[in-house]
Order: structure tokens, then sequence, then C-alpha cells
């Protein structure tokens, strides 16, 4: 028997994003962010209050970088999320973390996370607060590639945000072949 739970916000996995931009010092910060997605093959969708310091370099460097957290790295992934820029000015060197400039972007790239993505600027909808960017590259860290040169998951380890319990998980096992696992079926 299936229950009503209300509205939720029960989409799971939801990838645990981070977030990185300049400051208008030219300092790095950078934000956790579960509400963010693939909106096509390239271009992500991130919904951000208004009020976190990283909206506000997003619109002046019109750039930013989107790093997947990985469970070797959630420690400090967690704590970019609980503090804010607007009164942490330390709060990367605190994280542990350190960065790297984009080659192709005007962000940050936090060296510790394996795999990066380096966008500009979309627009932002001023109704949702939806941030949209371009992706322009992918950096991935050697030690997370197959054989071919792919992200491989389990190399990845990426974890995922549960707003249910408000608690992290990495990600289980492979389970199937995707767009081959249904072919039984035809």
């Amino acid at each position: 028997m299936k229950k009503d739970l209300g509205t939720k916000p029960f989409i799971m996995p939801m990838p645990v994003l981070i977030i990185g931009t300049y400051n208008e010092d030219g300092s790095a910060d950078a934000m956790n962010a579960a509400w963010g997605t693939l909106c096509d093959m390239n271009s992500v969708a991130l919904y951000l209050s208004e009020g976190h310091k990283t909206v506000a370099n997003i619109r002046a460097r019109k750039a930013f970088t989107v790093a997947i957290a990985d469970e070797a790295n959630m420690i400090p992934a967690d704590y970019v999320g609980l503090v804010s820029a607007h009164t942490e000015n330390k709060k990367i060197e605190k994280s542990g973390f350190t960065v790297a400039k984009s080659n192709r972007v005007d962000a940050p790239v936090i060296e510790e996370l394996p795999l990066t993505l380096e966008c500009e600027l979309d627009y932002i909808d001023e109704k949702s607060g939806c941030v949209y960017g371009k992706i322009l590259n992918a950096i991935a860290d050697e030690k997370v590639l197959d054989e071919s040169g792919n992200v491989d998951l389990n190399k990845l380890n990426p974890i995922s945000y549960d707003p249910a319990s408000r608690s992290y998980f990495t990600m289980g096992k492979k389970v199937g072949k995707a767009f081959g696992a249904g072919a039984v079926l035809k």
C-alpha cells in the first residue's frame, strides 16, 4: 500500500555539487548545492537563493565551476555549505580545499575534487532564481578515468544528498546496462 507524503523534494539521488566562484577581491569561494542538474548535453541548472555570495559572484564574473563532491571530501564539501562567504572570508582556507584558476572561465577549480565542469553564465531566471550555465569543458583527475578515458563512477565515488534524512550517501553498485536491460521485453 502506498502512503501520501505531501509535497516533498523526493527526486533521489541528488548530486552534491560544489560551486566555485571568485569574490570581488579575487579570493576564491565555494558553496555546496544539492539543487542542481543537467538541462541538456552542455548546460547546467542550479537553483540557488539570491542571498548567496555565490550568486553575486556569478552575476559579476559571468562564470563558475561545478565540481562533483566525493566521499573522500565529504567533510570539506559539507563545510562550504554550512558557512557563508558573507561572514567567513577564509572559507576556502578553513575547508582545506586548494584552488587553481580555471583555464577556460573566470572561476576557481578545487584541486581535491576529481571532476569539475567549467561553466559560463547563460542567464539567471529572476522568477525561480535558477542559474543556467553553459558547460565549456569538463576536467577530471586521471585517477577517476577508466581505460577508455571515460569517468568511472566507482572510481569517482560521488556522494548524493538525501533530503528525507538530510544525509549523504555514496552510490551503489552497477545493476544493469542502460538502453539494453529492457531489451528482454521487446
